[in-house]
Parts: structure tokens; C-alpha cells; sequence
């Protein structure tokens, strides 16, 4: 099981018109923040996987393109 990690304090700076309404709906900015971050992280690992991949994956598009599937005989659909 992993352990989540240990909260750290950080400053920060934000608008004051968007901290004065986010502090009377009652909403917990840190909380808030750390999904934000992790969505952006998972976005931007996902892109850099990519791209890391783009080749590979081509090269694979383009031999099914010529080649077929191995399945395609077999499919009753």
C-alpha cells in the first residue's frame, strides 16, 4: 500500500477577488490546488507519452494499414 505523502507548507499568491469567493463558498484551496496539480501532471505525462511514442505507434498504424490485422479472417462481426 502506498503511503500518501507528507503535506508540506508553501506560499502562495492569488488574487484576492478569487480568494475572497472561493473563502465564502467555503472551499478548501489546498485540497482544490493539489487536484488541479494532479490532473495537470497526469496530463502532461500523458503527452510526454506521446510523444516519446508517436514513432512507434505510427510505424505500427502503417503496418496494419498494409498488412491487416492478424484477427481480420477470423471476425464474425
Amino acid at each position: 500500500m502506498t503511503r500518501p505523502a507528507k503535506k508540506q507548507a508553501t506560499n502562495l499568491s492569488i488574487r484576492s477577488d478569487l480568494l475572497r469567493q472561493a473563502k465564502a463558498r467555503n472551499i478548501n484551496l489546498s485540497r482544490t490546488l493539489e487536484e488541479s496539480l494532479e490532473t495537470l501532471l497526469k496530463e502532461q505525462d500523458r503527452q510526454t507519452w506521446l510523444e516519446q511514442n508517436r514513432d512507434a505507434m505510427d510505424a505500427a498504424n502503417r503496418f496494419v494499414a498494409e498488412n491487416g490485422l492478424w484477427s481480420d479472417g477470423l471476425r464474425q462481426f
